[in-house]
């Protein structure tokens, strides 16, 4: 999957296993929810961590939505559900990976 490289500039918050928002692990790297988006942290700074292709999930049976009890992470104009250590978005009746 490939990953845009977009700093994240203003981002004073030290994210780590006590900070209090949401992790996921993402390939090689931990994403924290913060702010509406994910961050990851890369060569000093932090990042966005947006996916640059549409990875289909296929198999994905559960439904996701407000009591479904997985987190849900705002990611642009949808909702990304975190389950199974990755993201989850509904996407034209199936869901993608994120």
């Amino acid at each position: 999957m490939t990953v845009l490289h977009q700093e994240h500039p203003a981002h004073t918050h030290v994210h780590g296993p006590a900070c209090g928002h949401q992790s996921v692990v993402h390939g090689d790297h931990v994403d924290y929810a913060h702010d509406g988006h994910l961050h990851r942290e890369h060569s000093g700074h932090w990042d966005e961590c947006e996916p640059g292709e549409h990875i289909a999930h296929s198999g994905h049976a559960h439904e996701h939505g407000d009591s479904c009890g997985h987190p849900a992470v705002a990611h642009g104009d949808h909702l990304d559900y975190v389950h199974d250590g990755h993201r989850h978005a509904a996407h034209d009746g199936h869901w993608d990976d994120h």
